[in-house]
């Protein structure tokens, strides 16, 4: 009977072990995140992965980040991951460089974790607050700002690219180089295509002024009419800028004429000077040519 009853109580404590383990609530585990639901990380305090499954760092760094995940209950954080090979936009968001990647976030402030990468290691980094010590990314590179909203599309579009690509090679049997020129080709057209609706665009917004005509049409007499002011006003407008330029043009007549009668002057000055230098020149000559008749009649006297 003692055998029995012992079994009895081992069963019925195992049962009670299963049941209570069943109905435990499970701890929680690492969020997959996504372009749908990566905005959860802006509230609350969150450690984000970022991986790729062929990395082998990735590889190493996961039962570790597994371990980290469980505790997130008791540390009062939330821990996420994301493959960048299926969330190339997300990627593109954060400016990932690396794999594997680690992001804290607190209520929309992002951090780059680059300390050690052991359980221990990130348990301490969130109890003793260690994120306090690292700056956080500039207003303008946060994954939420425009800038990177802007390059996560172009993070899309080059996958997207890519995937055509691949599907173009490899299902189709196009050669590399056909791929190339087929895309070349379409980058042309769709840069004429932008090109021709900004040009449009332009002209609807800012149309062109027509060009302003010189002549002006002379009505008959019958259907001439009264000067209104902006005419009378132009025409003055006309008239003052017609007396300012015949008063520039006599000015500048004046001041000809003044230069005019400067080197008029200035030559005759310049003859008078070589005249009297002539005649200076002459008569010390004639002295010369005297004293030497002077010297040779005493000559012949003596």
């Amino acid at each position: 009977m003692a055998p029995m009853m012992q079994r009895s109580v081992c069963v019925a404590v195992c049962v009670l072990l299963c049941s209570s383990l069943l109905k435990a609530e499970p701890k929680r585990k690492s969020v997959e995140l996504s372009e749908e639901n990566w905005s959860l990380i802006l509230t609350g305090e969150w450690m984000v992965k970022f991986y790729a499954p062929w990395c082998p760092a990735c590889k190493s760094l996961e039962p570790a980040w597994d371990k980290f995940a469980d505790w997130g209950e008791d540390l009062d954080i939330s821990v996420g991951e994301v493959d960048v090979t299926t969330e190339p936009g997300l990627s593109g968001r954060f400016m990932v460089t690396s794999l594997p990647s680690i992001y804290h976030v607190i209520n929309g402030e992002f951090r780059r974790y680059m300390g050690p990468r052991g359980k221990d290691d990130l348990m301490t980094f969130i109890e003793e607050r260690k994120y306090i010590e690292i700056e956080p990314v500039s207003s303008w590179r946060a994954p939420n700002s425009i800038a990177m909203s802007l390059l996560s599309w172009l993070f899309k579009v080059s996958m997207v690219v890519r995937n055509i690509h691949t599907s173009m090679t490899e299902d189709y049997n196009v050669p590399v180089y056909g791929s190339y020129v087929l895309f070349g080709a379409a980058t042309i057209l769709m840069g004429l295509l932008l090109g021709v609706g900004l040009v449009f665009l332009t002209d609807c917004l800012c149309p062109a002024r027509p060009p302003k005509s010189t002549h002006q049409r002379i009505p008959p007499k019958g259907q001439r009419s009264q000067p209104s002011d902006k005419d009378t006003s132009s025409n003055t407008e006309t008239e003052e800028t017609a007396d300012t330029t015949e008063n520039t043009e006599d000015i500048d007549s004046s001041i000809s004429d003044v230069a005019l009668r400067h080197r008029k002057t200035t030559t005759a000055n310049k003859e008078e000077e070589e005249q009297t230098q002539e005649e200076e020149k002459e008569e010390d000559s004639q002295e010369q040519k005297e004293e030497i008749e002077e010297e040779e009649t005493d000559k012949k006297e003596d």
